[in-house]
């Protein structure tokens, strides 16, 4: 794995658990759990987006020297994050009752922005 790619994940994990422990502390169980899944969803989009993204057939070596297939392999890796995200909140929405919506967001969204602080910290 990548190490930029390692550093992004790591932090969006610790995000999510930070969330979900705050979300507790506040709100009580159910919108920890929320907090955890929500950061849940942003990891394993995120996940699937540098699988895909990075996956040598698209996105390895050659795609480096290619930018038609460098974009191709980005491009194929944002649909499958907007896949497994889409899939992964339908999941949630449809089997957890006692889901918290505002957790479940909050914590998304701020796995998220360790995304695009990473983005913004490299240039």
């Amino acid at each position: 794995m990548h190490p930029q790619v390692r550093w992004v994940l790591v932090r969006q994990v610790v995000v999510a658990i930070v969330a979900g422990v705050v979300a507790g502390a506040a709100q009580g169980l159910h919108a920890a759990v929320s907090a955890f899944i929500g950061g849940g969803i942003g990891v394993l989009g995120g996940g699937a987006y540098a699988w895909r993204a990075l996956h040598a057939s698209d996105g390895g070596e050659s795609a480096r020297r290619d930018p038609k297939k460098a974009f191709r392999a980005q491009v194929a890796g944002e649909g499958y994050k907007l896949a497994v995200t889409f899939l992964l909140f339908a999941l949630v929405f449809k089997s957890y009752g006692q889901l918290a919506a505002l957790p479940l967001f909050l914590a998304y969204a701020a796995t998220i922005a360790v995304y695009w602080i990473a983005l913004l910290a490299q240039r």
